[in-house]
Formats: structure tokens, C-alpha cells, sequence
């Protein structure tokens, strides 16, 4: 069942020429339909289906960064990638663990969109074998990686992020929940 609470914090705006993104976790709940049960569902099978996460960084005076990875998830809770140590988002990671994190199918139709919005911290990972072994088990035959793809010896590190609150994204004109624009929903696991 979707968790509505509006201690969330605030919401991104779009950018320039675009709509606010509604945040239906915040305010009053909207009035008409209810919203439906079982939108959690949504969260393992995109994580499941998607290759690629974007993450979003910023560096020790705020600046942003977004970088798409290769990732597996170990379970709704951490996913995991390698990258260089030197990379940006890297050092990002390394001066501010907080990140923000999307998944999303990038060739779905107009209108036909679905999305996660993960809050997470992120590092290197605390188990870089257990990293590897399910990252391995998503990357096709002869493309595996090896604890020689690893520092010292090799030029990658292993890293998870552990996600704090999952979102998931409600398309507008949804009736379910009566909005007109496009809008974010924070889902919990059921009970």
C-alpha cells in the first residue's frame, strides 16, 4: 500500500519552459479516486527489467552531476555498479554520499512512461565479492567482471548505494489520483 507522508521534503520544479513536477506525497491528499493499492509492484519490476540507473551526485559545494550506470540491484533496498575511483561522480560520492536515483525505460512511448525516484547514500561497497557476484549474474556470458577488474590491481571500485525512500512516478491525467501533471508517489514495501 503507497505511504503518503509529507515529511519528504521539497520537490523539484521542471526547468526552464516546463511545469512543476506535482508532488502527490506533500499537502492535503488530492481529492476524486483514491489511490490504488499495489503500486509497489512497480518498484522490483523496474529495477528487474532496467540495465541502466541514472545517478544523480553533486560535489562538496553543491554542483551537481548525473552519470547513467550499469547496475543490478541486490534486492529493492541496494544496488550495486562499478566505476572509476577517479571518475566524477566518484569523487562526488566520496566528499557527499547523498544521491538521488532514476530508473526509467528510456524507449517507452510518450505517455506510457514509468519511472523510480530513489533517495539513497551511496560509497564503495562494504562487500565487493558479493557486488561482483550480482552484478555478474546480469551481464551477458564473457562479460563478467573479476576481482582484477578491482583496485589495486585493476581501475574500478565496487559500490552500493542503500536506498532510504522509493517513489515511483504517477503519470498526469491518471484518475486514480486526480492530477493533471505528471507526479511523484513514495511507496513503501507492504506488511
Amino acid at each position: 500500500m503507497a505511504n503518503t507522508s509529507a515529511a519528504d521534503g521539497p520537490v523539484p520544479t521542471g526547468g526552464h519552459g516546463t511545469a512543476p513536477i506535482t508532488d502527490l506525497t506533500a499537502g492535503p491528499r488530492p481529492r476524486g479516486p483514491r489511490p490504488v493499492t499495489g503500486m509497489w509492484e512497480t518498484v522490483p519490476r523496474l529495477l528487474g527489467d532496467s540495465r541502466y540507473l541514472v545517478l544523480a551526485t553533486a560535489d562538496r559545494q553543491g554542483r551537481p552531476w548525473a552519470t547513467p550506470v550499469f547496475f543490478a540491484a541486490r534486492d529493492e533496498d541496494r544496488l550495486f555498479w562499478v566505476s572509476a575511483p577517479d571518475s566524477r561522480h566518484s569523487r562526488n560520492l566520496a566528499e557527499r554520499p547523498d544521491v538521488a536515483i532514476t530508473v526509467f525505460d528510456s524507449h517507452a512511448p510518450v505517455g506510457g512512461a514509468e519511472a523510480l525516484y530513489l533517495e539513497a547514500t551511496a560509497g564503495p561497497a562494504d562487500d565487493p565479492v558479493a557486488a561482483l557476484a550480482t552484478l555478474n549474474a546480469r551481464l551477458p556470458a564473457g562479460k563478467e567482471l573479476t576481482g582484477d577488474d578491482l583496485a589495486p590491481s585493476g581501475p574500478m571500485l565496487a559500490y552500493s548505494a542503500d536506498v532510504l525512500r522509493h517513489f515511483v512516478l504517477i503519470r498526469g491525467g491518471d484518475s486514480r489520483f486526480d492530477n493533471v501533471t505528471d507526479g511523484r508517489l513514495r511507496v513503501t514495501r507492504p506488511r
